[in-house]
């Protein structure tokens, strides 16, 4: 545990040195003149835009209803795409079945799919959510499944010549095997609900981070357009590290 701790200091200074770094290079091209006035804010403007989009309330406005979509979308693609991943990758008769499937499904992205969700659940947010599922499903499933199906056999056999029932041989030997590839399929597959997200929101939504990029895209907000893609950003950053966090302490336990 000690040794864990102490990374996170270490790693703190080069990430603050490299926003650092960021911040000026974007500062400098913002007084350079190489972008049409307006067209590049500098990082005050952008921080003033924010803060004006947070002291209307469209922010959490905003902020709370692409939340909501991602969320629910995450949890159902996350439960059926963990699901099938474990169901796949101990059953190979079943990986036989669903594989091709999945693989012929993987290229389709989300925005591909806005007009036909439209079209069969309308501008509501069952669409949305279904859309972000969708995604989600895809991914963690890729993962979930390589993770499975790569425990020893010999683990499982040792197991059921034990006597260990199924569900023991599921808690005890097949998820503490295939928790790193489970927590880094969370991991992916809430940045992909993010992704699908602007894809789900672009399509017929009222509120939303992605709705708000584009209504302000289209008045040449460019000030609030980069403060919107900054929240993504943050947002992103902040469901990884709590991910992460949880996923340190799970391995961690199953481990010892």
């Amino acid at each position: 545990m000690p040794a864990g701790g102490g990374r996170a200091p270490g790693r703190l200074g080069p990430a603050v040195a490299a926003a650092a770094a960021v911040l000026a290079a974007w500062q400098l091209l913002a007084l350079s003149g190489a972008a049409a006035p307006g067209l590049l804010p500098s990082p005050a403007q952008t921080l003033a835009a924010l803060a004006d989009s947070a002291g209307s309330g469209t922010l959490a406005t905003d902020l709370g209803a692409s939340l909501a979509r991602a969320g629910q979308g995450f949890a159902l693609g996350a439960v059926v795409g963990g699901a099938l991943g474990f169901a796949t990758g101990y059953l190979p008769l079943l990986s036989a079945a669903v594989t091709p499937v999945v693989s012929f499904l993987r290229p389709i992205p989300a925005i591909a799919l806005v007009p036909l969700a439209t079209a069969w659940f309308g501008i509501g947010e069952t669409a949305k959510r279904l859309l972000i599922a969708y995604a989600v499903l895809l991914a963690v499933w890729l993962y979930v499944h390589d993770g499975v199906s790569r425990v020893p056999v010999t683990h499982l056999r040792a197991a059921r010549s034990l006597g260990a029932p199924l569900h023991r041989r599921f808690t005890e030997v097949l998820l503490p095997a295939a928790a790193p590839a489970l927590l880094a399929a969370l991991r992916y597959g809430a940045s992909v609900a993010l992704l699908a997200l602007v894809a789900a929101e672009l399509g017929g939504a009222q509120s939303g981070l992605a709705y708000r990029l584009q209504v302000d895209g289209q008045f040449l907000r460019v000030d609030r357009m980069f403060a919107g893609l900054i929240v993504l950003g943050l947002l992103g950053v902040a469901v990884d590290l709590v991910l992460a966090g949880i996923g340190r302490r799970f391995v961690h336990r199953e481990a010892s």
